[in-house]
């Protein structure tokens, strides 16, 4: 089997998932894993599919032709096997919303090798101070060979200047 990842998006519609998993189905593919979320009225997503090798090239065709969507399939990389494993890690981010915040805590996290693998974010009416509040899940892998409490320290001294909490969950 070949594995495919999909990214799908679109303006967001009632039927609009089960439009694309019947393509997959209809070309013998497996839907294996993914990551679907409507944002302000548009669709966006990320799915691993598996396919013969032989129908991959007919599933990316198919995919084309759903109206209203853009699917981009391409093959999976493969994930080379790393000599020192990484930790995983998540963070949580919370404070008053400006710019800027998700910009200076991915750079600090790629200075050190970090890889964000899941990032959720959303804004919200402050209930009790006014205002807006920026609320953030971050898990990261994070190298053997980097030094996490060192991380640790950094991203909360970035948090004192950028005036959130940022929380070690795990």
């Amino acid at each position: 089997m070949t594995t495919l990842v999909l990214t799908v998006v679109g303006d967001d519609r009632a039927g609009l998932v089960a439009a694309v998993a019947e393509v997959i189905g209809a070309h013998g593919g497996n839907w294996e894993n993914s990551q679907l979320a409507e944002l302000a009225g548009a669709f966006a997503g990320i799915i691993e599919v598996s396919v013969a090798p032989e129908r991959a090239d007919d599933l990316r065709a198919a995919l084309g032709g759903i109206e209203g969507l853009v699917t981009v399939a391409i093959p999976a990389r493969q994930t080379a096997t790393e000599a020192s494993p990484a930790h995983r890690v998540t963070f949580e981010v919370l404070g008053n919303d400006h710019p800027g915040i998700v910009r200076e805590l991915s750079s600090t996290l790629s200075r050190h090798g970090v890889s964000i693998e899941r990032m959720t974010s959303e804004t919200r009416d402050a209930a009790m101070a006014g205002g807006r509040l920026f609320d953030a899940t971050i898990s990261a892998a994070v190298p053997a060979s980097v030094d996490l409490d060192a991380l640790v320290g950094e991203l909360e001294r970035l948090a004192h200047e950028l005036q959130v909490d940022v929380t070690r969950l795990d």
